[in-house]
């Protein structure tokens, strides 16, 4: 009796995702399972069909070798079914031979891949940088400990600078296989360590590595409006790579110091002023800096009171690739006089028993008043 298509067993088109699979199977299985169905040997037969179907389609390389040939892919040696003692049979003009027909261009290819992984590390650098130098900019040099090329064998790594030769135990590739039934194994060469090539005089200076520790000075350049945790990247600035690969880049990541007076918010800057009593009272004018070095006058109107704000327009930090630039925003921090004299105690005074304090006071006039209700409340 011929085998029957692995897809129709399953019922699901040769086009099906490795979901659809598993789906479908799960339902079938539930179906013909020998629990569900006892003494039932149809049932049993699909059963087994089933998971035949599933072990092969459910395998890329399986299913790849099944869609090119068919049942005759699994043909041959122990005689067993796929997942069973057949597969570690085949011989030549097996399913090992099917296997290397289809992937074994693709597996020789690969085998330097252990070369372009030789590449040089990334490296992070951190740095703190005031608020004015955010808003300004700054171009300054950094020394980073590395590794660069070495200077005696030009980064080859081999003595006199001669070009290393290719591995005699991978020929090359940067990986060994090894046939192992069904499977073809493949790990990195020992011997290279995946590069493909090795040297066979290693330069004394830096052991054949190619490269060397050494503290480079480097220059960089923070545009203005930059903000904390901005990355920059220096390309090719990394550790250099292994026998002349390439290097890896340098990261740099910035950290804001904190600032005596202006506290930042995007691109506005907020400043808490202290404004004397009297300035808020009768009114005035208070000068107060800028985060560019410049100063500016804010007009007090009077009866100012504690956290109103004023707003400064475009007085601000530079807003980073734009010639915009962010606000200015002035809290105000009415100041109460301390270590008053006598005199000026009884000035107080007096001002204090002249006035009206519903006029003069009237947010703290109402506050009191609505405790008042309060307690007169609870009293009830």
């Amino acid at each position: 009796m011929s085998k029957r298509d692995y897809y129709e067993v399953l019922e699901v088109g040769k086009t099906a995702s490795a979901d659809e699979l598993k789906k479908a199977y799960r339902k079938l299985a539930m179906q013909y399972h020998p629990d569900r169905n006892p003494g039932d040997q149809d049932a049993e037969r699909k059963f087994k069909e089933l998971n035949e179907a599933y072990e092969v389609l459910k395998d890329d390389q399986k299913r790849a070798a099944y869609d090119r040939f068919g049942h005759t892919a699994f043909q041959g040696g122990g005689g067993g079914g796929p997942g069973g003692a057949g597969f570690g049979g085949f011989g030549a003009g097996g399913f090992g031979d099917i296997f290397e027909e289809m992937f074994g261009e693709f597996m020789s290819n690969g085998g330097r891949r252990g070369e372009a992984n030789q590449r040089g590390a990334d490296l992070r650098y951190n740095m703190e940088i005031s608020l004015e130098d955010c808003h300004t900019g700054k171009d300054t040099e950094i020394k980073v400990p590395t590794s660069v090329p070495c200077d005696t064998c030009k980064g080859s790594g081999s003595e006199g600078g001669a070009a290393p030769v290719t591995c005699p135990t991978c020929d090359g590739r940067g990986n060994i296989r090894a046939q192992q039934g069904f499977f073809t194994i493949q790990r990195t060469c020992p011997t290279c360590n995946g590069a493909g090539r090795v040297i066979k005089s290693p330069c004394k200076k830096c052991g054949g590595s190619g490269r060397t520790r050494h503290e480079k000075t480097l220059s960089v350049s923070i545009p203005p409006g930059v903000e904390d945790g901005t990355r920059i990247r220096l390309s090719g600035e990394g550790e250099a790579g292994l026998r002349g690969a390439g290097p890896g880049d340098l990261y740099i990541f910035l950290t804001i110091k904190p600032h005596r007076l202006f506290q930042r918010e995007g691109a506005n800057i907020y400043c808490r002023v202290p404004i004397p009593m009297t300035t808020a009272a009768l009114g005035g004018t208070v000068e107060v800096p800028s985060i560019d070095g410049s100063s500016a006058k804010v007009s007090i109107p009077p009866g100012t009171q504690s956290g109103h704000q004023f707003r400064l327009k475009g007085k601000g930090m530079n807003i980073l690739r734009s010639k915009a630039r962010g606000d200015m925003f002035i809290q105000a921090s009415v100041e109460v006089p301390v270590h008053l004299t006598k005199d000026q105690q009884e000035l107080l005074k007096k001002f204090d028993a002249a006035g009206d304090s519903t006029q003069q006071s009237p947010e703290s006039t109402g506050f009191f008043s609505k405790v008042k209700e309060l307690w007169d409340d609870l009293k009830d």
